[in-house]
């Protein structure tokens, strides 16, 4: 708590130097990414039971399991490395390098792309721990190298970066974004800034009648997986997330948006709450993704729910070599897959994108 009332003052001082205002993607790269206040470059617990929210990896090992099985064909084609994106608690990692292990295509690197110090500290723990000498192939970048080779892994990282706010009224277009009153963050709309301008091009926002509509765009996703795209040299990028391809996401029935935030494993309305101290998320527009990707010539290659993912490369069968049939292990490690694969629970909602360049076609795909 004194963390963030530190924070919300320096952005409320910030907001005050702006002249008063700022689009909501600046408040969001505040809140949760700056240096050592924001929600994931402070210290607090912030995966798992005791955090805000608990991700794939932590669920069960097969999701990591089989996504190496997913990428070693792409290994075997380039020789490259591996480069995870925001690698949470680093269990993640250490699945994956256990099982690449295993099929016999270890990458000579396994890099890490983490920008908090705490996440970092806590990913190497626990690769020591789960991965072993398997360890001592992990190197930690502090950001995207100029060229590489290899596979792009991203697991609910394209969610936390930042959005823009827009929305339509009376027929007009407008930006959300964060001012001061009376002392305390609150909302104004403003007209669209030269960036939601740009993020807005190819999309067409609903207009409901007598109805406000609000929504997010994602020029900061978009710049990020072009920068990616355009050091991919051979190889594929990987990314997992919830979100929808445009046409289901700018839609009249979603208008208030997909924005969500979590603290302690509930979800929060209000995203001026408690900054730093509370995860804020947006579904991913994937069309947008495949866009930017495709504008540095990588090939959209496979586009597809979880949990068809998943099956596609096998996890069914990892779940067989790692435990009894009817065994109370095999029970218990089916009831996590099911959380992964099950439409009600993560099968649907979270998507699954592979852009590539250089490659042969993938047997999943």
């Amino acid at each position: 708590m004194a963390a963030s009332e530190v924070l919300r003052a320096r952005i409320a001082a910030r907001i005050g130097e702006a002249g008063g205002w700022v689009p909501f993607a600046d408040y969001m790269r505040w809140a949760l990414y700056e240096p050592d206040l924001g929600y994931y470059s402070g210290g607090a617990t912030k995966f798992g039971p005791a955090g805000d929210f608990i991700t794939a990896p932590e669920i069960t090992p097969l999701f990591g399991a089989t996504l190496a099985e997913a990428i070693a064909p792409v290994l075997r084609q380039t020789g490259g490395i591996v480069l995870e994106a925001g690698a949470g608690t680093g269990l993640l990692a250490a699945d994956v390098l256990r099982r690449l292990a295993e099929l016999g295509t270890l990458p000579e690197r396994y890099a890490i792309l983490e920008v908090s110090g705490s996440l970092r500290a806590r990913q190497q723990e626990t690769i020591a721990a789960q991965a072993g000498e398997l360890a001592e192939r992990v190197v930690w970048l502090d950001a995207v190298p100029q060229s590489f080779c290899g596979v792009l892994l991203a697991n609910e990282v394209l969610d936390v970066l930042p959005v823009h706010l827009v929305g339509t009224a009376e027929g007009e277009v407008f930006e959300r974004g964060v001012t001061v009153r009376d002392g305390a963050l609150a909302w104004e709309d403003r007209p669209p800034t030269p960036a939601a301008l740009a993020g807005l091009e190819g999309i067409e926002l609903p207009r409901l009648e007598g109805q406000e509509y609000v929504t997010e765009i994602h020029p900061v996703a978009r710049a990020w997986v072009g920068t990616l795209a355009r050091a991919l040299q051979a190889g594929m990028l990987l990314l997992i997330d919830y979100g929808y391809p445009r046409e289901t996401y700018y839609v009249p029935w979603r208008w208030r948006g997909t924005l969500q935030c979590y603290f302690r494993h509930r979800v929060v309305e209000d995203p001026l709450w408690l900054p730093g101290a509370m995860d804020i998320t947006s579904f991913v527009d994937f069309t947008a993704v495949a866009e930017a990707a495709e504008a540095e010539g990588l090939e959209t290659l496979a586009f597809m729910n979880q949990a068809g993912f998943l099956l596609a490369n096998g996890i069914l069968q990892r779940l067989e070599e790692r435990a009894e049939p009817g065994s109370l292990a095999y029970l218990k490690a089916a009831r996590a897959l099911q959380r992964l694969i099950m439409p009600h629970e993560m099968g649907e909602l979270f998507k699954v994108i592979a852009l590539g360049r250089g490659i042969e076609l993938l047997p999943w795909e």
